[in-house]
């Protein structure tokens, strides 16, 4: 039996990050992947196919350029299923090769077949040719991600009634799609296929969406979406889903509503891979959604040499979160020194329009009592906003008034989670709103939404410097002056 440092079960985000972390440490390292091809869910169903999705539709839909020739602008006039696939395939192609070049680079040796527990340091592993094999490890990251919830309730179908991992097989894109769950991954899909024309739904059981967003931000995405005729329904649940005898998907909700259309989709949550791990034998217990409760700062279980990571864990299942834990873990896991994990991170919903967010929400600051001030910056203020024909886009910064720092940062709109990384870095820093009022950025940018919403917020606050800083040609007058003053030195 075969001895390793750490094996790795799964092999997304933190599993692939882990294991490259711990070669790079010079440990022997296997990483075990029950899939097709190395990648976990985030390459194949998750989070690169959606967003590779979302790119492709935006692309042959001709959404972003509707600003300047009419709603009824269309690069592509009749879109099919496999005019979204087929960007789709190439970009996984890319991403398992990279991937598997890596492994190889780090000499990380990885095997395709199932594994379980026999003990806490052994795994069986089932192999896809059937040969069974045990292997065992001195230390032991579990990263086998999620798949869909599917309640027993729900008749499946892979072809009208389906789950999010189903989407990606769909024939046609359908004319009519209601979708249950206003989650991350429910209302991401909603809003891409509202970009195709595709006629949407949303129901949601709850009274809101995306509770962990600022609630400012929610309400304008809401807006957006109604305006261009999306359905939202909050607080009815889904009673019933039947097709009737012209196979279209018949929903009844519990306010006694019938709603009709071509397909359903059901995102109402994930549930962690856990199933065939054998669990027990290995001394631990998931919860009901199959997620394993783990050390925040170390990622260590009850049971100190086992580990775990990414989605399997809970929120904020993110690739960019996931990939940090695994690594934490890994070093933790053979003994190396490991940082503790980002106080603030960005998190973003690759929805249309995006939005990202990182630090605290009004709400939070609220909750906290601290005296704060906001800044507010619409996209069409900028130039950049009327060069792309953008007449939507919010850029929304919180300042403490006692320190003036950053507190959080949240974007919704073209570009939004590349646009948070500027906030971020400002928000880990320790940065004041002076940063942004003082600072020059690059012109005509979104970017300099950051500095019209610190003018917002640096007037409204009225401390700080005697004088403002202005945000015209004489701040930019003055700042060529230095430049070329020391060009000329």
């Amino acid at each position: 039996m075969n001895h390793y440092d750490l094996i790795v079960v799964g092999s997304g985000p933190a599993g692939r990050r882990a294991a490259i972390q711990a070669a790079k440490l010079e440990k022997s390292v296997l990483v075990i992947e029950r899939g097709r091809r190395v990648g976990g869910v985030s390459v194949h169903t998750g989070t690169i196919p959606s967003k590779t999705l979302r790119e492709t539709a935006l692309n042959l839909s001709g959404w972003r350029e509707r600003g300047f020739y009419g709603q009824s602008y269309r690069v592509k006039q009749d879109i099919s299923a496999d005019d979204l696939r087929r960007r789709l395939l190439i970009t996984l192609d890319h991403e398992v090769e990279v991937l598997e070049h890596q492994f190889s680079r780090n000499r990380v040796q990885h095997i395709r077949g199932t594994a379980k527990f026999t003990d806490p340091n052994t795994l069986e592993v089932e192999k896809t040719d059937g040969e069974v094999m045990h292997v065992s490890a001195t230390s032991i990251l579990l990263s086998v991600g999620t798949r869909p919830y599917r309640p027993t309730n729900i008749p499946f179908d892979g072809a009208a009634i389906i789950d999010s991992d189903e989407l990606l097989e769909i024939k046609q894109v359908p004319r009519s799609l209601i979708v249950v769950g206003a989650g991350v991954i429910g209302i991401e899909y909603a809003t891409i296929f509202s970009a195709l024309d595709t006629q949407v739904t949303v129901v949601e059981p709850r009274q809101s969406m995306l509770d962990f967003i600022d609630k400012e931000i929610v309400e304008d995405f809401t807006y957006q979406l109604r305006d261009r005729n999306m359905k939202l329904i909050f607080g009815q649940t889904v009673e019933k889903i039947e097709k009737d005898e012209n196979g279209k998907c018949r929903i009844e909700l519990s306010n006694h509503r019938v709603l009709q259309s071509e397909t359903v989709l059901f995102a109402a949550g994930r549930m962690g891979a856990t199933d065939t791990l054998n669990l027990p034998a290995a001394g631990l217990e998931a919860d009901s959604r199959g997620r394993l409760k783990v050390d925040p700062e170390t990622f260590q279980t009850s049971v100190p040499h086992i580990y775990a990571a990414g989605d399997v864990v809970g929120f904020p299942s993110l690739a960019s979160t996931s990939m940090e834990q695994g690594r934490i873990a890994a070093r933790h896991a053979v003994g190396a020194p490991a940082s503790e994990p980002p106080q603030y991170f960005p998190y973003g919903i690759y929805a249309v329009p995006e939005i990202s967010t990182c630090g605290l929400t009004e709400e939070e600051v609220i909750e906290r009592g601290i005296p704060y001030e906001t800044g507010i910056a619409h996209f069409r203020e900028t130039s950049r906003g009327h060069i792309m024909g953008l007449d939507t886009g919010l850029l929304k910064m919180i300042f403490s008034r006692k320190t003036r720092r950053l507190l959080g940062v949240h974007i919704v709109g073209e570009g939004a989670t590349e646009l948070v990384h500027i906030g971020q870095a400002v928000l880990n820093l320790k940065g004041t709103v002076d940063y942004f009022v003082e600072n020059t950025f690059n012109y005509p940018t979104l970017a300099e939404a950051y500095k019209i919403a610190g003018l917002d917020a640096w007037n409204r606050m009225g401390e700080g410097p005697k004088e403002a800083p202005v945000a015209t040609g004489e701040s930019l007058d003055k700042n060529l002056g230095v430049m070329k003053k020391a060009a000329s030195s």
